[in-house]
């Protein structure tokens, strides 16, 4: 099959600086799962953030949480997702596409397996490590960050910039709206912004090498 290459999802200038990132997030992830693991109180890094299993925030900045958090509910999530879909779609690119869904699924769907696996949990006994929320609205700006990147054909630090302040942004808004509702503990957000960081990379890296590989089968 001959013709353009598609554009990767994951640009060459950032892999190597990503597999870091990723590599060292998944450390803390697991780190994090071993040191709270059967927990049901916030730990002493939590309690120097601040007491999670009340309400600390009131209105209007309560509403303003509430309507973060509704952005990692499955509406609010489903509404994101569909909009950056719709934009790739409308850009020609189907394998950015696949990517947004793709990782989206992967960084919801690894916080979803942990919780079990670690047993922490916060009031009324709800699972909460590592944070989906904070997992699922990280993993979409590190995506359209990398995708924009990408487009606009930055190096590699201008690249790196784009790409973590995304990730900063997204998760210290998120992380900030599930702690101040009292859905999660500080370090949950924590492990919920490294899950993305370390899932998103390596699903990047996937899309681009099975779409490269359907590419080269013979027609």
């Amino acid at each position: 099959m001959t013709g353009r290459p598609a554009p990767a999802v994951l640009p060459s200038p950032l892999r190597t600086w990503l597999g870091l990132i990723a590599a060292l997030a998944a450390l803390v992830v697991v780190a994090l799962g071993v040191l709270y693991a059967g927990h049901d109180e916030p730990g002493r890094v939590d309690r120097w953030v601040i007491q999670p299993t009340a309400d600390s925030v009131r209105p209007p900045w309560r509403r303003v949480a509430l309507a973060t958090d509704f952005l990692g509910e499955p509406a609010g999530a489903a509404m994101l997702v569909v909009a950056a879909v719709a934009g790739c779609l409308l850009l020609r690119r189907p394998r950015a596409a696949v990517f947004i869904v793709a990782g989206a699924a992967m960084a919801v769907g690894t916080t979803k397996v942990l919780k079990p696996m670690v047993g922490r949990t916060i009031h009324d006994g709800h699972l909460s490590y590592p944070s989906g929320h904070t997992a699922f609205l990280t993993a979409l700006a590190l995506m359209v960050a990398l995708l924009a990147a990408g487009r606009l054909g930055l190096g590699r630090t201008a690249g790196a910039s784009l790409v973590l302040a995304a990730a900063l942004v997204a998760g210290a808004a998120m992380g900030w709206a599930q702690v101040a509702l009292g859905a999660h503990y500080p370090t949950d957000v924590l492990g919920g912004w490294c899950t993305a960081l370390a899932v998103i990379p390596a699903t990047a890296w996937l899309v681009d090498r099975t779409a490269d590989a359907g590419r080269r089968e013979p027609s």
